[in-house]
């Protein structure tokens, strides 16, 4: 199954944001120990650059792993994530056109 995650972030987070970045980002290299593929994804900003939070496209065996995943982040655990939302995506899914994030 595929899934868009969209993360919201609370508002005057970047000092946290920056002290758990490396922690992000082992949890999305490793899945979050296999919850979940991590496909591509990224920060996401306002319009005068600010930031608003972060998005993935996941590959998971179930929206509970794909949202065990959002959940476990270091982001989410540490305080900047103030909503998580899940989104199917069409199991046609064109995921062979990525190069993906997480290894296989």
């Amino acid at each position: 199954m595929f899934f868009l995650m969209q993360c919201t972030h609370h508002p005057d987070m970047d000092a946290t944001r920056d002290a758990l970045r490396p922690d992000h980002r082992a949890w999305v290299a490793t899945g979050g120990d296999g919850l979940a593929r991590v496909l591509v994804g990224s920060a996401t900003l306002h319009p005068d650059m600010t930031a608003l939070g972060n998005f993935g496209i996941l590959q998971s065996e179930s929206e509970a792993n794909a949202m065990a995943f959002a959940q476990g982040d270091p982001f989410a655990k540490g305080g900047v994530v103030s909503d998580i939302r899940l989104i199917r995506l069409a199991d046609g899914f064109q995921a062979h056109r990525i190069d993906p994030m997480t290894p296989a």
